[in-house]
């Protein structure tokens, strides 16, 4: 799978293909559905699976203010797509040009001039053009006019909810990463680099990776189990998302204990999976007890995440 940043010099072998146009934030089951189907219609024009997606986000920059956290990184987000068997994307730089488009010279000049697209494939709620004038009954009259098919998929809809970017954000916000990781493709992922904290967790025999610059939604304040990523092996960890209450530390932050793990990572960026909570952040009486409950910890989170390291034959892909 190939990331393109710029339509100027795209290769002949992303023309003529079926297209799909949209965040794909967090690459949920409503995406796969997508994907699924833009698959069947790239082997049935016998050309490539594009999704065309922004980046940044669009309201970014129309309305910073309003804009959510984003569930994904476009490295992230393009690793996911390529697991699901698409061959491009399109990561767009989204800037004040694109978002003066019309709905017209958008459809005319990204979907007909640049991608040739031979087939659409999109959700019902899917926009495009400035002010989102264009929605997908104005899509297909431009499709059919342009001799392009259109396949509107519908969403996955669960216990009487549609499963979105928004509601997987809202069970990362309370913490509830499993019912968030059922709705993804692969398990909730941050990324950040590893800094120098102050010391306390190997002092008491559980060091930790302490990780600032997260670019991403943090879940709600607690301890979790989870994975870490040190190059292609994945280390079962336990996640401490918050402050240090049994030290006076007010100070929220991500401190990881890979378990299993003994080399030191200062400088480094990491990337974690979470994959349950196991407890709120509470003060501990003593050292002594916070360490009785830091093993309680360790020992869930190493069943959890299955134990011992182990190499991934896709770390991108696991659900």
């Amino acid at each position: 799978m190939h990331v393109i940043r710029s339509l100027d010099a795209l290769p002949a072998s992303t023309r003529g293909g079926a297209v799909s146009i949209g965040n794909f934030d967090g690459v949920h089951r409503g995406h796969v559905a997508i994907v699924r189907r833009l698959l069947e219609h790239a082997a049935a024009v016998r050309g490539p699976a594009i999704v065309f997606t922004f980046d940044p986000h669009p309201v970014r920059l129309l309305r910073p203010e309003q804009c959510p956290p984003p569930l994904t990184w476009t490295e992230r987000k393009a690793e996911l797509l390529a697991a699901q068997g698409v061959d491009w994307i399109v990561a767009y730089p989204t800037d004040e040009a694109l978002l003066a488009l019309s709905a017209v010279e958008f459809f005319d000049e990204i979907i007909c001039n640049h991608l040739a697209a031979k087939a659409l494939v999109e959700g019902p709620n899917f926009y495009f053009g400035h002010n989102r004038e264009g929605d997908v009954k104005r899509l297909a009259e431009l499709a059919v006019t342009a001799e392009i098919s259109l396949d509107v998929v519908e969403p996955i809809v669960e216990n009487g909810a549609i499963v979105s970017s928004s509601r997987v954000r809202d069970l990362i916000r309370a913490g509830d990463v499993q019912r968030a990781n059922g709705m993804l493709s692969a398990p909730y992922r941050i990324r950040g680099m590893v800094t120098h904290g102050a010391g306390r967790g190997a002092k008491i025999g559980f060091p930790t990776a302490n990780l600032s610059a997260v670019d991403t939604l943090l879940p709600a304040l607690g301890v979790y189990a989870g994975r870490a990523w040190v190059a292609d092996t994945a280390y079962a960890a336990a996640i401490h998302v918050g402050p240090s209450p049994t030290f006076g530390d007010a100070v929220a932050r991500v401190e990881v204990h890979l378990i299993e793990y003994h080399e030191t990572l200062y400088g480094q960026p990491l990337e974690v999976d979470f994959l349950a909570r196991l407890r709120d952040i509470r003060p501990f009486e003593s050292p002594a007890a916070l360490v009785e409950q830091l093993q309680r910890d360790v020992a869930k989170a190493t069943h959890i995440a299955g134990g011992t390291p182990r190499l991934a034959e896709d770390k991108h892909h696991e659900n």
